[in-house]
């Protein structure tokens, strides 16, 4: 067993086979090892069904062969499991029907005999379960079907749903290897699975795995120096296998003293000349005048298989794409083509990124022997290469982002002399119809930062072509959590004219983000963050550049003071015509002095929100100051929970005395009990929102005294507040005044009783101005919509929407009885309900009129 699953390291089997190959362990599985069953709180279950998940050749297969070869050595939970079992799915579907227990002598031939002693202790049984991926079979849904029997011989497909499912064997351990876009299929039968993220190498482990590969620390600083200045490029390198291409590709070209710069115009470039190299030099024994229809065959094998989420592939398939097996083997012998685990002939691209890469290869390939050159994409499949999340949530991202690179001009040159064969452009237009199709980039999730449209675009590096397809973008949400996210999202934001509203989140701060060398052993190189900063810098200059841009928001974030500095200065630039600034939850040492001095420079800007965010003493004093600027024209300001100290509250109420532009002013979820008479004291507001501020009856008599001298105010809310009905009552007495000039009073959820609805239809009855009034969420009970209703029928108020949900139901039932006397008059003898008139239709009728306006 020690044997077979050290092969893992076989030198004989690609790529160990290339001289300049070397494995490099992936750290943090390593240390995955002991945690794999551990449970994931205190005090919880140990899992009982494990997921291994990542892309492909992340190193799932090899940290399960490791578990394999750990347990073999009793260095793996030997307590624990008393026998192991690893097998590769194709192994369960590659025949009709069997048993478990068959299954399981045919691994392991000696276990027949112990069969009935395993089975008996299932809770010391761990199965282990690869290759999902590379297995045609369907699980089935059906629970009849199942079986718990472990001896009853059963098709590979129900056999295996059995043992996912729990059905036979709950008590067993399972282990499973899987890619993110596999999880959709197995999601419904596994049960109370725990996941494990294997992310392959990270930048420490990448660029460690440079130096060690060039040695010679000038070449490994060219070399890292642009790949890492190509984020794509560097993100492709989390793949142990594809960090050894790229470096291999690199140190030909930097031996022929080659520009990196030139030779690559993108990732895919890299691409182009690792695959191409295998054919004039392995390939070669291919007849020349079938070279052409060979290519075409394994580009169309690849596709087909990306459409249809089949990776391996047996005869059929090869003789429907027009490959015999002269060009099978030869591919084969080349490393393009794999050998899948099985008895039968199977076969699989040696990696999947050659799938993807050959993939996109059919569609710029020229076809002269047909009625159109080229072979078309169709609309809804350029939408699923493009309009999806990234890679973990759609298998054919990385296909679309090789597309794109084929079309870059300098690429496909490359490609047309790397694998001597003829190009077509056809796609590229039919790309730029599709996808420049008025664009909004929708709100982002933890799991899609930018979309992946944004990468394509990025891989493609033509500004006329990603010009003509961002021209109608006009929202964006971004998260920023990677190195490609910034570089991909700086270049793209800056061609999108048109763009009206950018929300971005930054998970990181930026000096965290790049690093040219992160590796404690090494030095950081000199002027390693001002990549980093040009990017910024890019990215911020769409503030000052895009005169159509009027929303930004600036969510999660923390940003350290130099990201800071570049934002305000592009804030405060004379282009800049924002008009909305937000932020929302970011990092208190955010809001500093070159920030806020914003709201003095920009003359455009007219409102600022600032939420969920702590604002210290020294923020604000920057903010009053820049409120009592007489070149201040904001227009709204909003802090909504927002920890700020009760000197500040004052002093803020204090200078805003001296603004004349401000007119609307939103303070929510603050502690302003004895402060909130101070705002409305504001002679310039026109609208004051004071909503779950703390304010109670005893706020109320200061309320009402501002209120009556307030001659501007037409928008109060005082949601959420606890007034009680003798605050509302004393609010009355304002409302009655001749001179009250509130157009919206909200009061919802202010716990409000019927006992201050007399209070309020005499003032409704007496206010020529008020046009709406929100009681919503309060216990007005039926006596006090009573008083309400009958009070607006009697009198000449200007009342034109009233939210109550008892009033909405009071009023129907009136309705519904006006309409039920109507129709008896009109249908005398009749019972039951005739006609067009029924109680429905009057809700019908009602509704539209009592719809719900916040303030």
């Amino acid at each position: 067993m020690i044997d077979e699953y050290s092969m893992i390291r076989s030198k004989t089997t690609w790529p160990g086979n290339h001289m300049d190959f070397f494995y490099q362990d992936i750290e943090r599985h390593e240390r995955f090892l002991p945690c794999i069953f551990l449970p994931k709180r205190p005090q919880g279950r140990q899992p009982k069904t494990v997921v291994l998940q990542g892309v492909s050749g992340v190193g799932k297969s090899s940290l399960a062969g490791k578990v394999m070869l750990e347990w073999a050595k009793n260095k793996f939970y030997s307590h624990k499991f008393w026998y192991a079992f690893y097998f590769h799915c194709r192994e369960v579907a590659q025949v009709d029907e069997q048993s478990l227990s068959e299954l399981i002598a045919h691994k392991w031939p000696r276990a027949q005999a112990l069969m009935s002693k395993i089975m008996s202790k299932p809770d010391q049984l761990l199965l282990l379960f690869d290759g999902f991926e590379e297995v045609t079979l369907t699980l089935t849904d059906r629970p009849t079907d199942l079986s718990e029997d472990w001896s009853q011989k059963l098709p590979g497909s129900v056999l295996l749903t059995s043992l996912l499912s729990k059905i036979m064997l709950p008590e067993a351990t399972l282990l499973i290897t899987l890619r993110f876009t596999s999880w959709r299929k197995l999601k419904p039968f596994l049960k109370h699975p725990s996941f494990i993220t294997l992310t392959g190498f990270s930048m420490v482990e990448k660029v460690k795995y440079f130096r060690t590969y060039f040695r010679n620390k000038r070449e490994a600083d060219e070399a890292l120096s642009f790949v890492m200045g190509n984020t794509i490029l560097f993100s492709m390198c989390q793949v142990p296998v594809i960090c050894w291409m790229v470096c291999s590709c690199l140190r030909q070209q930097m031996e022929k003293g080659v520009d990196l710069v030139q030779a690559y115009p993108n990732a895919t470039a890299v691409f182009v000349q690792y695959l191409s190299s295998l054919f004039p030099t392995k390939a070669g024994s291919l007849p020349s005048n079938t070279h052409q229809e060979q290519l075409r065959g394994l580009c169309y094998l690849a596709a087909e298989g990306m459409w249809n989420m089949r990776w391996v592939f047996d005869m059929k398939d090869f003789e429907q794409a027009k490959l015999d097996e002269t060009a099978v083997a030869t591919f084969l012998h080349v490393n393009i083509f794999r050998r899948v685990a099985g008895d039968k002939d199977y076969y699989a691209f040696a990696d999947l990124s050659f799938q993807e890469f050959f993939a996109a290869l059919l569609y710029v390939l020229c076809f002269p022997q047909r009625l159109r050159n080229f072979w078309v994409l169709d609309r809804v499949q350029i939408i699923c290469l493009i309009a999806y999340p990234g890679r973990k949530k759609n298998h054919l991202a990385q296909m679309g982002l090789f597309l794109f690179g084929l079309l870059n001009e300098k690429c496909s040159l490359a490609a047309e002399k790397s694998f001597r064969c003829k190009l077509s452009l056809g796609n590229k237009k039919k790309l730029l119809k599709v996808a420049a199709l008025p664009y909004e980039c929708g709100p982002p999730t933890l799991h899609h930062g930018i979309p992946q449209l944004f990468y394509c675009l990025h891989e493609i590096q033509e500004e006329a072509f990603v010009s003509q397809i961002l021209s109608d973008c006009q929202k964006a949400a971004l998260i920023i959590s990677r190195n490609k996210d910034m570089q991909a999202s700086a270049f793209c934001l800056k061609h999108c004219r048109h763009l009206r509203n950018l929300e971005l989140t930054i998970t990181l701060t930026i000096t965290q983000l790049y690093a040219l060398n992160p590796d404690p052993l090494q030095s950081t190189e000199p002027g390693s963050s001002n990549q980093c900063f040009l990017w910024w810098q890019d990215f911020c200059s769409v503030v000052r550049t895009h005169e159509n841009l009027e929303v930004l928001a600036v969510t999660n974030t923390v940003m350290e003071a130099d990201s800071v500095k570049v934002l305000s200065a592009a804030l405060r630039h004379p282009g800049c015509k924002l008009q909305k600034l937000i932020f929302r939850r970011v990092n208190t040492s955010m809001l500093n002095e070159d920030l806020l001095q914003v709201l003095m420079e920009n003359w455009y800007l007219r409102c600022l929100e600032i939420q969920g965010t702590e604002v210290r003493c020294e923020a604000m004093e920057f903010l009053c100051t820049a409120l009592k600027y007489p070149q201040c024209y904001l227009q709204c300001l909003r802090l909504e929970d927002c920890a700020v100290t009760p000197k500040s509250w004052v002093e803020l109420a204090r200078d805003l005395g001296s603004n004349r532009h401000l007119k609307t002013l939103m303070l929510r979820s603050s502690c302003l009990e004895t402060f909130g008479a101070y705002y409305l004291s504001l002679a310039q507001l026109e609208r004051l929102l004071l909503e779950n501020c703390g304010l109670t009856v005893l706020s109320c008599k200061s309320l009402m005294s501002s209120l009556m001298s307030n001659k501007m105010l037409t928008h109060l809310s005082l949601a959420e507040n606890a007034l009680k009905d003798e605050g509302a009552k004393q609010l009355c007495s304002a409302l009655q005044h001749p001179m009250c000039p509130l157009q919206r009073l909200v009061l919802r959820n202010c716990a409000l009783t019927s006992d201050c609805c007399q209070d309020m239809a005499s003032a409704l009855g007496k206010n020529k101005n008020l046009r709406s009034l929100d009681l919503g969420f309060n216990s007005l009970k039926d006596d006090g919509v009573t008083l309400l209703f009958e009070a607006l029928k009697k009198s000449e108020s200007g009342l034109q929407i009233l939210d109550s949900f008892q009033l909405v139901i009071y009023q129907l039932v009136e309705v519904h009885r006006a309409g039920e006397a109507s129709h008896q008059k009109e249908n005398r003898g009749c019972t039951g309900w005739k006609g067009a008139y029924s109680p429905l239709s009057a809700a019908r009728l009602w509704l539209p009129c009592s719809s719900t306006t916040r303030a």
